[in-house]
């Protein structure tokens, strides 16, 4: 069970961020205001939140998740793959370090994005993308086993249109996996029962369970309603001007 969520709301200079897609520039009030109907969400799944001040000098300080690794025995602060994201480490890392003393940090060469990292309840897969290379995969997997965690490695650098790894993966637990079509047939996925997300649908893939609920990109409904039928109860939020940024749900928060 969740607790504890760190977001940080969009700043006035949140269209100056990185994006690789083109869906226009995002409308900054519309971008606050499904942040904000994001967070309520958070709260009305039980969590209590710790909201960071926008800061304008790292337009995509919103997308927290990409900063650091939380996990139930530790906490892990990246070195993310985009360098104009570099001083957003230590913002988070004061606020992290309230609640987890001996913080440690992924060391260059390796770079690693918190996109990239998919919880599995005591397995973690690390994705090999753009922004997480081999040598802070490596480094991830290490910190990883010394809290008893496993791990293993997904390379998706040839999987076209995603830029991390939960971009087209996410864990529901009870063993399950919501998967885009381009990952359906990996072998690390095979013990999961697989929860088959296509092509026209992928972006809803980044949903993420928060205790009894899962949030869901609004506009997907063939996603929505196989959760549904399955048995999950499903909360639908507006995604529009994260997803021009190449954010999606999972990459607003910090949850622990």
């Amino acid at each position: 069970m969740y607790s504890t969520a760190v977001v940080c709301p969009p700043a006035p200079t949140f269209a100056q961020g990185l994006t690789t897609i083109k869906l226009g520039t995002p409308i900054y009030q519309r971008a606050v205001e499904q942040h904000e109907a994001y967070c309520s969400a958070l709260e009305h799944c039980g969590l209590s939140l710790v909201r960071m001040e926008p800061d304008e000098r790292y337009p995509d300080s919103t997308f927290v998740e990409d900063v650091a690794v939380v996990t139930k025995r530790g906490a892990i602060l990246t070195r993310p793959g985009a360098t104009s994201r570099m001083g957003e480490v230590e913002v988070v890392s004061e606020v992290l370090g309230r609640f987890f003393p001996k913080l440690s940090s992924i060391r260059n060469p390796g770079s690693v994005d918190g996109g990239d990292i998919c919880d599995a309840g005591d397995h973690f897969f690390i994705g090999i993308s753009k922004r997480t290379n081999e040598s802070g995969a490596r480094q991830l997997a290490d910190w990883l086993g010394s809290l008893d965690y496993t791990s293993s490695f997904v390379d998706i650098r040839n999987v076209r249109g995603i830029l991390h790894l939960k971009s087209g993966l996410a864990y529901v637990d009870d063993n399950r996996l919501v998967v885009i079509d381009a990952l359906s047939n990996r072998d690390e996925f095979r013990r999961y029962e697989l929860i088959e997300v296509n092509e026209q649908e992928e972006y809803s893939a980044n949903c993420i369970r928060i205790n009894e609920r899962v949030l869901v990109a609004d506009g997907y409904p063939e996603l929505q309603k196989k959760l549904s039928e399955i048995g999950y109860q499903t909360v639908t939020l507006e995604m529009s001007e994260f997803q021009k940024m190449d954010g999606g749900l999972s990459c607003l928060s910090l949850r622990f």
